[in-house]
């Protein structure tokens, strides 16, 4: 066994290298506040002359509400945000104090007072909670802020047909005590430009906004932004864009990376042409390899169905996972990478490896893999975009 700071070596020398714990850092999620800020202006570029609104919901897509919320407030000038629980809107006030918030799960009966007291706008998303929200501003003896989502397709939350139907044809009754000062509706496939849900649910939109009051409209979130100016409206609602996803996974990412997820490599070993690597011996090697076991696994988002199928980047170049991901740890082929040694920075998702590629490998998507990202790994706010 040598150690970490042993440099008389070559890090594939027979045996193992062993990392040191001084100054070691396991595992790292690095967070880039200027670049959200940035993808937040690039939204903005790209559906003007309509506003954009900042999603923030699932503490920013798991990179950290408070902090992304100040930023994008204070050096992106965004005075309006979304968020899906009121729980979350009641975390976020304090930070955006004079900033519109929407509540995209509405106002369930439990939820109203604490919307009141929070200056929180409910989506409402039907008839009985338009009926609530209408109660509660006539208890009060106030007209009460709120944004009606419209169902156009996705059928998931939102005022369906039939309901709407009742909702136009009664309006100056339905809304009575209700400032509707936003009409939104979600588009399901906006990931996929050619999908012919997009102009179908466009077509309904437009037909809903010409049946009811006269407010602000709002169809498009990071994919609706870059299907065109049609689907922008007055309101754009990015949220993956802004953390750096890919939107259109087809299509080039105009969005810069935010979040980088690294670990560290604890210990290179060398096994023979056979051998099994891991939980389950799931792999063998198929030659005398190099296998560097590295300080992340599934407790800090590495989802475990990247076993024997993902990558990382070691200093821009690829390494193959190998075998099975552990709670805690990972294993790659180094073979062909002659400077790993451990303390080795490793790459599992930045600047080297897309958070498509790891939503690729995975089975999932991007959504999943930046809110699964665990607490665990130390983060690291950066205010440059790169």
């Amino acid at each position: 066994m040598r150690g970490a700071d042993s440099d008389s070596d070559q890090a594939h020398g027979p045996g193992r290298d062993v990392a040191s714990s001084e100054d070691f850092e396991p595992s790292c999620l690095t967070i880039r506040l200027g670049a959200i800020v940035e993808n937040f202006r690039r939204v903005r570029q790209l559906a003007a002359p309509a506003a954009a609104a900042a999603v923030v919901k699932a503490d920013a897509y798991g990179l950290g509400m408070p902090l992304v919320a100040t930023a994008l407030a204070a050096r992106a000038h965004c005075d309006t945000f979304f968020v899906a629980r009121h729980s979350e809107g009641v975390q976020l006030r304090p930070l955006v104090p004079n900033a519109r918030i929407y509540v995209l799960d509405g106002a369930p009966p439990d939820a109203v007072p604490a919307l009141i007291s929070h200056r929180l706008t409910p989506v409402l998303n039907s008839i009985t909670e338009v009926a609530a929200w209408s109660g509660a501003g006539r208890a009060m003896r106030a007209d009460l802020d709120a944004a009606l989502h419209v169902d156009t397709g996705m059928n998931r939350l939102g005022v369906p047909t039939d309901e709407l139907a009742v909702l136009a044809a009664e309006a100056a009754k339905r809304f009575q005590h209700i400032r509707i000062v936003l009409v939104m509706s979600h588009l399901a496939c906006a990931d996929d430009p050619a999908s012919p849900m997009n102009p179908l649910q466009l077509d309904r939109f437009r037909t809903a906004l010409a049946m009811l009051p006269t407010a602000p409209a709002s169809l498009a979130s990071s994919g609706g932004v870059m299907l065109g100016k049609n689907y922008a409206f007055d309101v754009v609602r990015p949220g993956l864009g802004l953390y750096g996803g890919n939107p259109q996974p087809a299509k080039p990412n105009p969005f810069m990376v935010a979040a980088r997820l690294t670990g560290r490599v604890l210990q290179v070993r060398r096994v023979d042409k056979g051998d099994s690597v891991g939980y389950g011996a799931s792999f063998r090697s198929g030659r005398p390899a190099a296998i560097a076991t590295v300080s992340l696994g599934y407790a800090d988002g590495l989802m475990r169905a990247n076993g024997n199928r993902g990558s990382a980047v070691i200093e821009g170049a690829r390494a193959p996972i190998v075998g099975r991901i552990s709670m805690d740890l990972v294993t790659l082929d180094v073979t062909d990478i002659n400077t790993v040694r451990p303390g080795t920075e490793v790459e599992f998702v930045g600047d080297g490896v897309t958070l498509e590629d790891l939503a690729a490998s995975s089975g999932t998507a991007s959504y999943e893999i930046l809110t699964s990202l665990s607490h665990r790994a130390r983060r690291v706010y950066v205010e440059d975009a790169r």
